[in-house]
C-alpha cells in the first residue's frame, strides 16, 4: 500500500472541528449541542447581499480574475476609506477566504524554515498554515490574568532570532477577544521596521470592537507600508462564512507580485462569494452597527455569567466575538469530551474548545478553553446553564487547593 507523506501524517488537528463526532453522537442520542467552538455566527447574512445571487441571472459560472472582479477590488478600496484608508484596487488581491490570504502571504513572504512569532494563544491554524509553508511558529506568551494584553516591543525583541521574519497578530483578537490600540501598532511597526520584518495584522474582526475603542488598522501606520500587510474576510463581518471571500491588502509591490502568481496557479477566488460581498458592502452601516451591538449584548452574557462560576477565571474581553476561561480542571481536552459524551443538563450540552490547541508552547492552556459568543442571547444563557451545572458535577473538578498548585506549572 503507498505511503502517506510525513507532511501529511503531521498536519496539526483543528481544536474547533477535533470534537466533531462525539457532538454528531451526541446529538444523535438526543442532546441538544450548543455550539460554542467555532465562530460560526447565528446572524443573519445581508439578505440584499443574498438576493444579488439570486437575481444574477448567470448562463455560465465562470471564473473570475485571478485578483477577484474588478468591480469588487473598487468596492473594497471604498470599504477601507471608511477607516481612513487609502487605497488603489491594484493593492488588494481577493482570496477564497482569509484561509488561503494566509497561506499566500506565507509562501510568497517566507522560505522553509524562517519563523513568524505571534502572540500566543493565537488562531489555532496559524499552526496549520505554517505547516503547508514549512515555516515555523514562535509564540511570546500572553496571561489570561491581564486579559491577553500584549507584551511590550521590547519583549517582541527579545524573542527575535535570525530567522525571524514576520510578527503576525489578529487584531482584534481571535481566540482572546482582546483588542490592540494605536500605539501597541506604532510599537511593532517600529520593531518591524528596525528589523526589516514584515508585519502581518489580520484585521477581519475591525467592525467588533468595544467599550468606545476607536479601531486603528495597520494600514495607516506610516513609514512601515513596505512592512505591512493585511489579511481579510467577509466571513464574520457580514456573518457569510460560506461565501470564502477575503483579501490580502499591502502596498508592498513585491508582495502583491508574488501572491498574484499562487492567485493565478489556483484560477480564481470565488464567483458567487464575489457578488455577495460586494453587494454587502452598500447595506449600509445600520446593519453593521446593529449586529455589533447585538455581539456586545452577547459578550456581556458571557463576561458576567462567567464571573460567578466559582474558581473560573475569565476577563471581560475588548474585540471580536471570543474569550477564553481558565476552569477549576486539570486537562480541557478530556473536559470537552466529558460535556459531549457523558454530561446532559435539560436535554442539552455545550461545546467549546480546548485551549491547548490555540498555543505553541507545550504545557500551556491545558486548563482553559475558548468560548465563541455566537448564539443569540437566550441560548447563550441556556449554554452558561449547562456549562454551570458541568463545572459543578464534573469528576475531574479540581479542589481549591489543587488549583493553586496547578496554576504555576502551567503558567
Amino acid at each position: 500500500m503507498p505511503s502517506i507523506s510525513k507532511r501529511g501524517q503531521q498536519v496539526p488537528l483543528s481544536p474547533f472541528r477535533k470534537l466533531a463526532p462525539l457532538a454528531e453522537k451526541a446529538k444523535a442520542a438526543g442532546k441538544h449541542v450548543y455550539h460554542l467552538n467555532i465562530g460560526q455566527p447565528d446572524i443573519l447574512t445581508p439578505p440584499e447581499a443574498l438576493q444579488q445571487v439570486q437575481q444574477a441571472n448567470l448562463k455560465i459560472l465562470e471564473y473570475s480574475p485571478a485578483e477577484g472582479f474588478l468591480s469588487y477590488r473598487k468596492k473594497l478600496c471604498e470599504y477601507y476609506a471608511r477607516f481612513d484608508v487609502e487605497l488603489n484596487y491594484e493593492q488588494v488581491i481577493v482570496t477564497t477566504g482569509a484561509s488561503e490570504a494566509i497561506q499566500l502571504v506565507l509562501l510568497s513572504c517566507l522560505n522553509q524554515g524562517e519563523e513568524i512569532l505571534a502572540p500566543e494563544p493565537f488562531y489555532a491554524n496559524y499552526n496549520g498554515f505554517a505547516h503547508i509553508a514549512d515555516v515555523q511558529v514562535c509564540a511570546i506568551t500572553c496571561d489570561i490574568e491581564t486579559g491577553f494584553a500584549l507584551p511590550d516591543a521590547a519583549a517582541f525583541e527579545r524573542c527575535l532570532t535570525p530567522r525571524t521574519k514576520a510578527i503576525f497578530i489578529t487584531n482584534p483578537n481571535n481566540p482572546t477577544g482582546t483588542f490592540y490600540g494605536r500605539e501597541v501598532l506604532e510599537g511593532l511597526a517600529l520593531l518591524a521596521k528596525a528589523y526589516d520584518l514584515y508585519l502581518i495584522v489580520d484585521e477581519v474582526y475591525r467592525e467588533f470592537c468595544y467599550d468606545g475603542q476607536p479601531f486603528f488598522s495597520a494600514l495607516n501606520l506610516e513609514g512601515a507600508e513596505e512592512n505591512v500587510i493585511v489579511i481579510d474576510s467577509v466571513s464574520k463581518r457580514y456573518s457569510a462564512c460560506g461565501a470564502r471571500v477575503g483579501a490580502v491588502v499591502t502596498r508592498n509591490q513585491a508582495v502583491l507580485d508574488a501572491v498574484s502568481l499562487y492567485a493565478k496557479l489556483r484560477l480564481s477566488p470565488p464567483t458567487l462569494g464575489q457578488i455577495v460581498a460586494e453587494a454587502a458592502i452598500d447595506i449600509g452601516e445600520a446593519y453593521l452597527h446593529e449586529v455589533k451591538a447585538e455581539y456586545d449584548r452577547r459578550r456581556m452574557v458571557v463576561y458576567n455569567r462567567l464571573q460567578q462560576m466559582p474558581g473560573v477565571t475569565s476577563y471581560l474581553p475588548g474585540g471580536a466575538f471570543y474569550c477564553f476561561a481558565r476552569f477549576p480542571i486539570a486537562d480541557a481536552d478530556d473536559f470537552c469530551q466529558w460535556l459531549l459524551s457523558d454530561f446532559e443538563y435539560r436535554g442539552a450540552t455545550v461545546m467549546l474548545s480546548p485551549g491547548a490547541g490555540f498555543y505553541a508552547t507545550p504545557g500551556l492552556g491545558k486548563d482553559e478553553v475558548r468560548i465563541a459568543y455566537v448564539l443569540n442571547v437566550h441560548d447563550l444563557e441556556a449554554a452558561m446553564d449547562c456549562l454551570e451545572e458541568a463545572l459543578r458535577v464534573y469528576p475531574g473538578r479540581l479542589t481549591e487547593t489543587l488549583i493553586d498548585e496547578a496554576i504555576p506549572a502551567w503558567g
